[in-house]
């Protein structure tokens, strides 16, 4: 098996929360215009998440934030961000690292996103990333019998306007 140079699934999803990370950064200095907000899933139990205690007990795998009119001190980082939400009339502060991210959404203009999760390349030990190991989780993926997701043309969310020919 040829050594695979190019890990191109790792620079899709990275390219992909770089949509995230730009999309949250405007939010900071812009705020929210028209019916923006956004639909953040992600993974309660990945590396340097961090939540009030209460929060990874009722949910302890998963979970999914809404920003839109209730929400402070939103701040972006290369890796992560924070903001603090209201939960039983508390605020609490989340720290989201941008790896723990599954899923994101802007329902107001039907736009969504899926991601694998990842952990931070400092915490894997070159040694374990091997490109057979890599290889053989591509192939596993597209191999599976089950549907995971699927592709959806943007013509579809595109304004149509009429046209003669």
């Amino acid at each position: 098996m040829a050594e695979q140079q190019f890990l191109y699934d790792m620079m899709v999803q990275e390219a992909l929360r770089s949509v995230v990370r730009q999309s949250l950064t405007q939010v900071c200095k812009d705020g929210f215009r028209g019916d923006h907000h956004f639909y953040i899933t992600f993974k309660t139990q990945a590396p340097k998440v961090t939540l009030p205690d209460f929060l990874h007990q009722q949910y302890p795998d998963e979970m999914t934030i809404v920003l839109q009119h209730q929400f402070w001190n939103l701040q972006v980082n290369e890796d992560y961000f924070e903001v603090e939400l209201s939960f039983n009339d508390k605020r609490e502060n989340l720290v989201i690292p941008f790896g723990a991210i599954t899923g994101f959404a802007d329902p107001s203009v039907k736009f969504g996103l899926q991601f694998d999760e990842i952990t931070s390349r400092e915490s894997i030990p070159s040694e374990e990333i091997s490109m057979e190991k890599t290889a053989t989780q591509t192939t596993n993926l597209n191999n599976k019998s089950e549907k995971s997701g699927e592709v959806v043309s943007l013509d579809h969310f595109r304004k149509k306007t009429d046209r003669k020919t």
